[in-house]
């Protein structure tokens, strides 16, 4: 079986280095988590109304 998220080390990086009580820490998406431990910046695309539109018009619902 594949693990996909090293848990002690999030565990670790959200409970002891952030500090975050364990409501907040399993309240974060993992792109919080991320963020919050300093994740590269412009390293997520942010999808801009022009993207969207474009997407639409490529993949419209039928």
């Amino acid at each position: 079986m594949m693990q996909l998220f090293d848990w002690p080390a999030l565990m670790a990086l959200g409970l002891h280095q952030l500090k975050l009580s364990p409501e907040v820490f399993w309240g974060l998406t993992p792109l919080e988590l991320t963020i919050m431990a300093g994740g590269v910046a412009g390293a997520v695309p942010v999808v801009t109304r022009s993207r969207l539109d474009a997407l639409c018009a490529e993949f419209p619902d039928i």
